[in-house]
């Protein structure tokens, strides 16, 4: 087989749309007619699902470098806490803690994990995964 061809092909008869988009029966599908929609049994391997969470990974460290500089500095839980915090809320969101970034750099952890728990996130957004978080915030 021509797999070149084939991959051709199939991108210009499916499309490759990196989104999720509703197929022309209105299935749910991704990429190059991948069948995500769980009503026709469509999904993400496990293979695939861990790519992915690589790659989104490997940005949020990429951003995580280019905001805070100092951040893999800190201890080994402590990366993995503010990265869990990107993952969920965004760098934008995680900038505005401006005083708990403050004692993170300065390794003041009690004022930074009072200062996260003192927040919207911890308090009502989903406070058990947030205290969870808050507790990586280590020396």
């Amino acid at each position: 087989m021509d797999r070149p061809l084939l991959k051709q092909r199939l991108r210009t008869h499916e499309n490759d749309i990196p989104s999720a988009y509703q197929d022309s029966e209105g299935y749910w599908t991704i990429g190059v007619g991948h069948l995500i929609d769980k009503r026709k049994g469509g999904k993400l391997s496990d293979r695939i699902r861990d790519l992915i969470l690589d790659e989104d990974i490997d940005v949020v460290i990429a951003e995580l470098d280019r905001a805070l500089p100092w951040w893999s500095t800190k201890p080994p839980q402590v990366q993995s806490a503010l990265a869990e915090m990107v993952f969920q809320l965004g760098m934008p969101a995680l900038l505005g803690f401006h005083n708990a970034l403050a004692a993170l750099k300065a390794d003041d952890y009690p004022t930074a994990r009072a200062a996260f728990q003192d927040s919207h996130w911890a308090k009502e957004q989903t406070p058990q995964r947030a205290s969870e978080v808050i507790a990586l915030l280590t020396p």
